[in-house]
């Protein structure tokens, strides 16, 4: 009787054969759509689709040994006064503090040391690699473990308060940590730190901040340090710099940054433990214990990463994850 009384609506009723066609069209474009890519809700995918989702590769961390920190001091900053930089190492170092170094010099020093010998891992090497195109050179020795801050600055009968207007062609400053012992230099991998600062003037007063910093490795490989990873409630600013002061503050070095971004080292964002006791925010049951790449969002376990294509944070394509563990708290650099 069920299916006499569904032929005969089928037979004299237009509504019915419009909601069946309707409905047809919906469940068929929403598989296509789903075969190309793209989202379609949970309820229209059957088990087939779902086992059918590839896993996401799993990126093998690498610890490497960072012997060179560097942060800014406190106290004011600025082109006329100076800045105060605080020096973090492991080993004896040499901080060369190059003032109003040329862009240009600086981009085509870092390409030497990645082409061919000598390596960039002292003062010297790094002076003649620039061609002598900064407006003034200070060094330091640092010792190890010797948290000391070091206030550099530029010598008042140079007269030089500023460096123009943007776009600019110099940096205002450029940090170099060198290892000071040679025997140390075959004990790590990373032999020297560059560190691009930015130092406020008359004509350019955003407070002082890192612009960059790279590693520079014994084989030729540069790494551009950045954040590790970042939590699931991070509005993705780190270093304490707001979107807004980082867009401004990469303006005065977007000619660098295009043509110097073939490697990726990745850096702690925040405290191990503040990730450690966050919960998925898929399952809301296991801990947080992968991070998703390309975006670095922390924030899904073990378990649900293999259900996504997508980030649940940013909806950005998932390539591949790493494994969140206590060993990486200490390590920036990792073979990428």
């Amino acid at each position: 009787m069920a299916a006499v009384f569904l032929v005969t609506l089928y037979e004299y009723s237009p509504l019915f054969y419009i909601s069946v066609v309707s409905l047809c069209f919906v469940v068929t474009a929403a598989l296509v759509l789903g075969w190309f890519g793209f989202d379609v809700p949970v309820i229209l995918r059957s088990s087939e689709d779902s086992s059918s989702i590839l896993p996401t590769p799993d990126r093998l961390m690498v610890q490497v040994t960072n012997p060179f920190g560097l942060e800014l001091g406190s106290g004011p900053a600025s082109v006329t006064d100076g800045v105060s930089v605080r020096p973090l190492c492991l080993e004896p170092c040499v901080l060369t503090c190059l003032w109003g170094c040329e862009v240009f010099a600086l981009q085509r020093g870092l390409q030497a040391h990645q082409q061919h010998a000598p390596r960039l891992s002292t003062p010297q090497h790094f002076q003649e690699a620039l061609h002598l195109r900064y407006q003034h050179c200070q060094s330091f020795h640092i010792a190890s473990g010797d948290a000391l801050e070091r206030h550099t600055h530029i010598p008042a009968e140079l007269g030089i308060t500023g460096f123009g207007p943007l776009p600019r062609d110099r940096y205002p400053l450029v940090a170099v940590l060198t290892l000071a012992e040679p025997e140390a230099r075959d004990m790590y991998n990373i032999v020297a730190s560059v560190t691009v600062l930015h130092v406020p003037d008359k004509r350019y007063s955003l407070s002082a901040r890192v612009l960059f910093q790279y590693v520079l490795t014994s084989q030729g490989n540069m790494y551009d340090l950045k954040p590790l990873f970042m939590s699931a409630d991070s509005d993705g600013a780190w270093s304490g710099q707001s979107d807004s002061e980082q867009s401004a503050g990469a303006s005065e070095s977007r000619s660098e940054a295009s043509s110097l971004q073939q490697s990726t080292v990745l850096q702690e964002e925040e405290d191990w433990s503040q990730v450690r006791g966050r919960d998925c925010v898929v399952c809301q049951n296991a801990a947080v214990n992968r991070v998703l790449l390309p975006c670095r969002h922390a924030c899904v376990c073990d378990n649900c990463v293999s259900h996504f294509q997508h980030c649940p944070i940013c909806r950005a394509f998932v390539q591949e994850s790493f494994m969140l563990t206590q060993g990486l708290h200490n390590t920036q650099p990792v073979n990428g």
